[in-house]
């Protein structure tokens, strides 16, 4: 964060408070696990370990989430919160558009006198220990609940929680598909409180050959495959300077075994120059963001634009949706786990040809060249054909769904996706019912036990059975609710 948080951050130790457990308007989800955390609204999960980083969980998982769907993590800066992070950052815009969840790992004064993740201190950041190993015990707990694809977990971080997030990319390779460093710091850069400062402002003067070696010794033996790594920077940062994005670059190229000479550049929009390293398949494999003028913060860009997401605040700073960029990496667009890499084109004419209350049918015309077709739901694979029709089934009701497909060559290289289609189901939508909990209650749609509320089919806790506390129910099946609290 700016420099006068940073040098407050070193001149006091963290006070002995304790973190907060739940975020004002946010549905507590019990240890038990019996109250599944409601699609669609950022919510807490707690009994997800032993946790001892001593961090809180909340989660983002969107409407309709299909299973073997991708899984994001992302950390807050100094002086944030996971509210803050999940309600500037754009990852929901994504998270809804693609479809996967989003963990929020949160720090907080008990850790930290200024919520900062402990990227700089070995007992904290280190694989199977404090901060690091807290945050990977709320992946376990993510993944099992939504039925994640454990090959495409992924990590992204502001500041000292993009510091942190080099330390899990170098702590558990073997967990992270990729990550992003968002004006963050490289992997076990310090080890010592005292010896951060020297990361933040300073060259480290070290080869990529040492820098590399600082991922390798993080999980000794470890041999691969390693993460892909993009690095945003901004070019008048003064709270982590600049350098430190170099110094990512070389640390992650070094690991890949590939030079720092750029495969490609291009020039992006807010002033931003993507550099990008390819592995020896030709595949990208490290990307550095430099985004010219931008001081210390997570570039955002808001507006409705396809490549447009966030808002702006506090180290939120309006240059290019960092997010949707990051994102596209990863292969989170549809583009599928081999990248889109594949030197088919895109295939034309992508059209909804009928609907039904749970299934859609597509075409398409053919690519010269192509041996099968890959059709993405939501950004997430659904299935192949080897002609140029496909039909979707086991979908929600009066729900829109949006489609791509790619052209797979006989080498199995899957080519640049067509643009995307919307299909709607038909039906009716299910039925919402706003109300205090003792009026849910007193209507059949909840039922209470122990004072508190809880959803009749999902048991989702409600909070406390009272008038004082207001959900919004969906009924998706007859006599099945669901929390709908951010819009049915």
């Amino acid at each position: 964060m700016h420099r006068s948080i940073w040098r407050r951050l070193f001149r006091h130790t963290a006070r002995a408070v304790a973190v907060g457990a739940v975020l004002a308007g946010l549905t507590v989800v019990t240890p038990s696990g019996s109250s599944a955390a409601a699609a669609g609204t950022l919510q807490q999960v707690t009994g997800f370990g032993s946790n001892p980083g001593n961090l809180a969980m909340y989660v983002y998982a969107p409407s309709n989430l299909p299973a073997d769907a991708p899984l994001v993590v992302a950390l807050h800066g100094c002086t944030q919160s996971a509210s803050d992070y999940h309600s500037h950052s754009g990852w929901q815009k994504f998270a809804d558009q693609w479809g996967f969840a989003v963990i929020y790992p949160q720090t907080g004064t008990a850790n930290n006198s200024l919520s900062c993740f402990s990227w700089f201190d070995s007992t904290k950041d280190t694989r199977g220990r404090g901060e690091a190993a807290s945050v990977v015990q709320m992946v376990d707990t993510a993944a099992a609940r939504y039925g994640s694809d454990r090959g495409r977990i992924f990590v992204t971080g502001l500041s000292a929680g993009g510091g942190m997030t080099a330390d899990l990319l170098a702590d558990y390779p073997d967990v992270f598909a990729g990550g992003s460093v968002d004006s963050g710091l490289p992997a076990q850069c310090a080890t010592t409180q005292s010896a951060a400062s020297g990361c933040q402002y300073s060259n480290q003067n070290l080869t990529p050959k040492a820098w590399g070696d600082k991922v390798r010794n993080s999980y000794p033996g470890y041999s691969g495959p390693w993460p892909r790594v993009a690095v945003w920077q901004g070019s008048s940062d003064t709270t982590v300077a600049p350098v430190n994005g170099t110094e990512l670059r070389d640390q992650w190229t070094d690991v890949w075994g590939i030079g720092q000479t750029a495969s490609s550049t291009q020039n992006l929009t807010g002033g931003t120059t993507e550099s990008v390293y390819n592995d020896s398949a030709g595949k990208p494999a490290v990307a550095l963001f430099s985004v010219s003028g931008m001081a210390h913060g997570l570039a955002v860009d808001p507006g409705s634009g396809a490549d447009q997401c966030g808002t702006t605040g506090t180290y939120y700073l309006d240059q290019i949706c960092s997010s949707y960029h990051t994102a596209k990496f990863w292969g989170l667009d549809g583009s599928g786990d081999q990248g889109g890499t594949g030197s088919l084109p895109a295939p034309s004419g992508l059209t909804v040809t009928a609907t039904t209350d749970t299934g859609a049918a597509l075409s398409w015309n053919s690519v010269s060249g192509a041996a099968s077709y890959n059709v993405y739901r939501n950004g997430t694979k659904v299935g192949s054909a080897t002609g140029t029709t496909y039909s979707d089934t086991g979908l929600s009701v009066a729900t829109s769904y949006s489609y791509t497909v790619a052209a797979v060559d006989s080498s199995g290289a899957v080519g640049t996706p067509s643009a995307p289609v919307t299909a709607t189901t038909t039906g009716s939508a299910p039925k919402c019912y706003t109300d205090n909990n003792y009026n849910q209650v007193k209507a059949g749609r909840a039922h209470q036990s122990g004072g508190y509320t809880y959803a009749d089919g999902s048991d989702q806790n409600m909070g406390l059975y009272n008038v004082a506390v207001t959900h919004t129910l969906k009924e998706t099946a007859t006599g099945y609710f669901v929390l709908a609290d951010s819009g049915c």
